[in-house]
């Protein structure tokens, strides 16, 4: 099996306006064309409605552009909601799916996560679907409990290696500066690749990223970690000189 390429997401969250997110897209951009082969995909995911601008400033270049989220439907009356397929018109090649502030904030099932996902996948998007237990889910010893459970949920039939990526972060490490030890973030990774191996037939191909304060200084460390194949970075992605630290940190 050929080894998995790494990918470095930044998920901008609600954070940015045009101007600035353009600068930071355009950094991005330009240092990944003057750094010729790199040993890892880049990812920017902005807030929606700088999709477009941003789209457009990155064109041609190899960062790629994703959406934070999307709707389990294409069109129709579904007010404030945003389709696969105007992601695909603003140039994104990647959907969010199933984040913990997503799942928490609105409600959001692993059947809802499932359904976000089959519809990214029938418009060609890439699916990133999220999954990561509490800290009282993981200090009552059910972490692989619940992470298995949304695995299995979330994934929707017809996942595969080219459509999809799965992205650990344990809730209790997102933005708290709390950040899972190595041999946590090696036997989560572990276990879930085994989630995998019993749905999927490329299992050893789809790539598994870590997320939960990733930062310059523990990135050298993660990345190399089994299993780890990139990782989705919040508020280290909206630096460019730390989020491309986190890239050059892939060996």
């Amino acid at each position: 099996m050929a080894a998995r390429r790494k990918l470095i997401a930044g998920n901008w969250k609600m954070n940015g306006l045009k101007a600035e997110g353009l600068q930071l897209a355009s950094d991005l951009a330009g240092r990944l064309q003057g750094a010729g082969a790199v040993p890892f995909d880049m990812l920017v995911c902005p807030p929606f409605p700088l999709l477009f601008p941003v789209g457009e400033a990155i064109k041609g270049s190899p960062l790629a552009l994703g959406g934070q989220d999307c709707a389990p439907k294409q069109k129709g009356a579904h007010t404030g909601d945003t389709s696969p397929a105007m992601l695909k018109d603003a140039g994104c090649a990647y959907a969010i799916v199933g984040h913990s502030e997503r799942r928490q904030d609105h409600g959001e099932t692993d059947a809802i996560v499932a359904a976000k996902a089959a519809a990214a996948h029938e418009e060609g998007l890439v699916a990133i679907v999220c999954v990561g237990e509490t800290w009282a889910e993981r200090e009552a010893g059910k972490a692989q409990e619940v992470v298995g459970r949304q695995v299995a949920g979330s994934l929707p039939a017809g996942a595969t290696a080219a459509n999809t990526v799965v992205a650990y972060e344990p809730v209790w490490a997102i933005g708290t500066g709390k950040v899972a030890t190595p041999q946590d973030v090696k036997d989560m990774h572990a276990f879930i690749r085994k989630e995998l191996q019993a749905r999927l037939s490329d299992a050893d191909s789809v790539r598994i990223l870590y997320g939960g304060s990733v930062k310059p200084d523990n990135a050298v460390e993660l990345l190399a970690t089994d299993n780890v194949d990139g990782a989705l970075v919040g508020g280290a992605s909206l630096k460019a000189d730390d989020f491309w630290a986190i890239g050059t940190s892939c060996r």
